[in-house]
Parts: structure tokens; C-alpha cells; sequence
């Protein structure tokens, strides 16, 4: 049988080897005996703490009419006590929050019952906790203004896009060498293909995932709305597998996609020649392939031995292709006529192009890259006597 002092004796080495401040309480809620680390954690003693009330501890911090009912119905009806939270200006610690933990401890040899209470000071955590609610607030708030910013800017990119749009058309229909007008129209359809990509792609953040199928769509309805004239028998039609790619992969595919549906559109269906435009996309685990095929005249038969001049929107494709580490292939439709240009990317190569367009301070959204700004700058260029405008 254990005697009350072979229990205290016990009581005292067990509590005395918890870090955390420990107590034990009789069942009327008396201080039995405390831990070492409780002693110093409140600055207390032994002879102002055991034998005196647990409510009546230090100035009365423990004298919270809820937490004595929770106590108190610990050893007669079994329960626990779970971390109940309270913070309170100490007498000699100052402002603390600790965390309350209680269960009862029963001794079989003389049927006495006590109380373990276990007190965590969780004040750093709380402060830590209110600090990093105030950063995420801070945070959102950030990103609240940043998007405000970015729709602000991308409403004057559109603006401005559609201005130098303008002046570039204008330009086209009062100058008289064909050539520079020649210039002058490629350096327009350049812009609003731009334009067109940076539309459909703005709202979007980066690094998004975006399903192919509706961004193609939408891509291709913009381009049939500003590029086929009323009354021209001349459609585009989507034809695209689920799948998707990231935002910053979606401008360099919506740059190609829209450069070969204009390259059709001028080249494919001469003197009003009915035809569709098909615009297909097929993934995979390993790589995806965009396709722009036309029923048009198809790719000419015949060879001349002169060079080729490349035209600026082909490029263009050739340029976001290499960008992309993607192959390019043009060949003729099945069955015949028409024409077929694809190009493959490797899913691999994205993670390249990804660390490549991180590089950039500015969003990618209202960037005219390289690959594009440069072949319009030659095109401008070309023009001669306009190259005073900006």
C-alpha cells in the first residue's frame, strides 16, 4: 500500500522531470506539489504555492470562473481539459499566454485520486501566429494592388497596340510604293496578332495551366472576327484533344497558331476562293502538336532556282518554334489540295523555355518579345520614309 508520502515522494520525481511547468492538485483543487520548471517559469516558490488553492496562485490568474468548472469535473465525471488558452498580465513574467492541459491520476493502493496539470507557455507561437497573419494580410492586399496594376496596364497595352495598329493601316493606304505598303500591312496583321494572343491570355496569372481546347477556340473566334471580311467564304474551325499547357507555353502556341492562320488566309484562297481553315492540337504524356491546315491552293510545285525569300510571318512560327526546342513541317493536305504546317514540342524543352521567360522583370503578358518584336522591327524598317514614326 502506498503510504500519502511514498505518493508525494513519487508525485515529486515524476513532475520534476518535465520540462514544461507541471502541478498536481488534489480533488479540492489544492497544489499538491509543482515542478521544478514551473517554479521558474512563474517565479513562484514552494511555500507560496503548495497547499494553497490553485485559483488563488500568484494575483489570481487562474481564477476563471470556466476554467474551475472544467476542473472540477475532471475527477468525479472522467474528463479532460485540452488545451484551454489563457492570457493574462503575470505578476513577474508579465503578459503570457499559456495553453492548460489537466487529467486525473488515480492510485490504487489508498483510492486517492489527483489532478495533473500541464502549462505551456505558447506566447512566441501566438506572437509568431498574429505576425504571419498580418504578412498574409499584407500579402493579399499586395497581390490585390499588383492585379489592379496589371489590369491596368494590359487595358494600355490593348490600347496602345490598337493605336499603333491603326497608325500602321492608316499609313498602308496613303503611301504610294506597293512595296513599303506591302511593309506596312505585315507590320499591321503582326501587332493584332499580338494583340490577339495578349487578349485571350491576360486575365490568366502565371504558371497557369491552361486547357487547350477553349483557348484555341477563343483565339480563333477573335481572328475570324477581325481578319475575314464580311461577305469573304473563308471559316476557321478548332479541332483540339484535352490536354493543356502553362500560360507563359500558351503565348508562344497562340503566336504560332495565329502567324499560320494569317499566312492562310493571305496565301490560301485567292480571287474569293471558298475554303476552311482547321486548327488542331493533339497531347500526349511526352509531347503536343499543333497543325494549321487549309483546302487551299496548296503548296506551289514548282521549284525556282533563286532563293526563297522567307516572309516575315513564317519567321516568326520558325523563331517561337526554336524558342520552344519544338521541329516545324510544312506538307501538303490528304487528300490534295491544301497545305499543312505543324509543330511539335517536346514536353521536356518546357521546362527550358520556362526558366527562359522567368528571366524577365516585366510580366510576360504585356512583353512584346524578341522573337516577335524583331522580325516587325525589320518589317517597320523596311518601309524607309516612315521610319521617323513611333
Amino acid at each position: 500500500m502506498t503510504s500519502p508520502e511514498q505518493r508525494r515522494s513519487l508525485e515529486e520525481a515524476i513532475v520534476d522531470t518535465v520540462r514544461e511547468p507541471l502541478i498536481v492538485l488534489d480533488d479540492a483543487l489544492r497544489v499538491v506539489v509543482a515542478s521544478r520548471s514551473f517554479y521558474r517559469a512563474f517565479e513562484a516558490t514552494p511555500q507560496e504555492t503548495e497547499g494553497h488553492p490553485f485559483y488563488e496562485l500568484g494575483n489570481g490568474q487562474w481564477d476563471i470562473p470556466a476554467l474551475r468548472i472544467l476542473l472540477t469535473e475532471v475527477i468525479p465525471n472522467h474528463t479532460t481539459v485540452e488545451e484551454f488558452e489563457v492570457e493574462h498580465e503575470f505578476p513577474t513574467i508579465g503578459r503570457r499566454t499559456m495553453l492548460l492541459n489537466a487529467r486525473k491520476v488515480f492510485y490504487e493502493g489508498n483510492n486517492s485520486t489527483s489532478l495533473l496539470v500541464a502549462i505551456e507557455d505558447v506566447t512566441d507561437r501566438r506572437t509568431l501566429e498574429r505576425e504571419k497573419d498580418e504578412i498574409l494580410r499584407e500579402k493579399d492586399e499586395l497581390l490585390r494592388q499588383k492585379d489592379l496594376l496589371l489590369q491596368e496596364m494590359n487595358h494600355r497595352v490593348n490600347n496602345s497596340l490598337q493605336i499603333i495598329a491603326s497608325i500602321l493601316l492608316l499609313k498602308a493606304q496613303t503611301v504610294q510604293s506597293e512595296e513599303t505598303r506591302q511593309h506596312l500591312q505585315d507590320a499591321h496583321e503582326r501587332v493584332m496578332a499580338v494583340a490577339t494572343v495578349q487578349e485571350q491570355l491576360h486575365p490568366t496569372p502565371f504558371g497557369t495551366q491552361i486547357e487547350a481546347r477553349n483557348y484555341l477556340t477563343r483565339l480563333c473566334e477573335s481572328l475570324a472576327a477581325s481578319m475575314i471580311v464580311h461577305g469573304r467564304p473563308v471559316s476557321i474551325r478548332v479541332d483540339a484533344d484535352e490536354g493543356s499547357t502553362t500560360s507563359e507555353q500558351a503565348v508562344s502556341m497562340g503566336l504560332i497558331a495565329t502567324e499560320l492562320v494569317i499566312n492562310a488566309l493571305k496565301h490560301a484562297f485567292p480571287d474569293g476562293r471558298v475554303g476552311e481553315i482547321v486548327v488542331c492540337f493533339e497531347s500526349s504524356a511526352t509531347a503536343w502538336r499543333l497543325a494549321v491546315s487549309d483546302d487551299g491552293v496548296g503548296i506551289s510545285r514548282r521549284l525556282p532556282d533563286a532563293n526563297v525569300k522567307i516572309g516575315l510571318g513564317t519567321s516568326i512560327v520558325e523563331a517561337l518554334t526554336r524558342q520552344l526546342g519544338g521541329r516545324i513541317t510544312t506538307s501538303s493536305a490528304s487528300p490534295p489540295p491544301g497545305t499543312v504546317v505543324s509543330v511539335t514540342v517536346a514536353r521536356a524543352n518546357f521546362s527550358r523555355l520556362r526558366r527562359q521567360l522567368r528571366q524577365f522583370r516585366w510580366p510576360w503578358r504585356v512583353r512584346l518579345s524578341e522573337t516577335v518584336c524583331e522580325p516587325l522591327r525589320r518589317s517597320v524598317d523596311a518601309a524607309g520614309p516612315l521610319q521617323h514614326l513611333h
